[in-house]
């Protein structure tokens, strides 16, 4: 099952069977490190097969624990859902929430080409262009789609705002938990004050995120690093 991305998208075979052979339910467990303290994170991707499509759901919860918990209480939730296209994933509905804030939401509207972004119960339309990914969903539509050979630009949304981004592309080894992983990195051409990110991808687990830094907005600077990884099996059987 190793690389098979990447050799299911040179064989030439179609997309229904390349999007039919991925497992249907991962979950991914990562360790958070900040300069204020430690916490968890659980991410789980789903890949459901109508009759003639393929759909993705992607959950993220991460919580806080020990000394950061008290500096920032309660969990940040992530989700992501939409449709698998022969180019990636294409988002329909994007939401990030923090503690008991009203969550920060993206809606796409691929048939009229727009993109609405609701923040703090403020509402905005914007052109949706094409190559446009969430927050979560970019960091596992390689899953799905090659990678360009030496940068990527594309258009991102965390629900308040829309930015077009390059991230350049590397081969790197990198040490985990889980072992030494030959893996791709995507890393953000920052302009201005833009969000530092970072993205490690191992072909060896279906192009999954196994790390993640990153600079926030408010300074905050956030490792992510991969624990555990529970793939389950494709059924042959099923009639899903």
């Amino acid at each position: 099952m190793r690389f098979l991305t990447v050799i299911l998208l040179l064989s030439g075979l179609s997309f229904t069977s390349f999007a039919g052979n991925l497992p249907p339910h991962i979950d991914i467990s990562y360790t958070v490190k900040t300069g204020i303290g430690h916490g968890e994170l659980k991410e789980t991707v789903e890949i459901i097969q109508d009759e003639d499509s393929h759909r993705y759901n992607i959950s993220s919860e991460a919580q806080a624990r020990g000394v950061m918990k008290i500096i920032k209480p309660g969990s940040i939730l992530r989700n992501s859902r939409g449709v698998i296209t022969a180019e990636g994933l294409q988002p329909i509905y994007f939401s990030d929430q923090r503690g008991k804030k009203k969550p920060s939401v993206a809606h796409f509207n691929w048939e009229n080409n727009l993109i609405t972004l609701v923040h703090e119960e403020r509402k905005k339309q914007k052109t949706l262009p094409e190559d446009t990914l969430d927050r979560l969903s970019l960091s596992y539509n390689f899953m799905f789609s090659k990678l360009p050979e030496d940068h990527l630009d594309v258009h991102i949304t965390d629900g308040r705002s829309l930015e077009l981004t390059r991230y350049t592309i590397q081969k790197e080894t990198l040490n985990t938990p889980i072992g030494t992983l030959e893996t791709i990195s995507l890393t953000r051409q920052p302009e201005h004050d833009e969000v530092k990110r970072k993205i490690w991808l191992a072909p060896d687990y279906y192009m999954l995120p196994v790390r993640i830094v990153s600079t926030e907005k408010d300074g905050l600077e956030i490792e992510k690093m991969v624990n555990e990884i529970a793939i389950k099996p494709i059924d042959r059987h099923s009639t899903r």
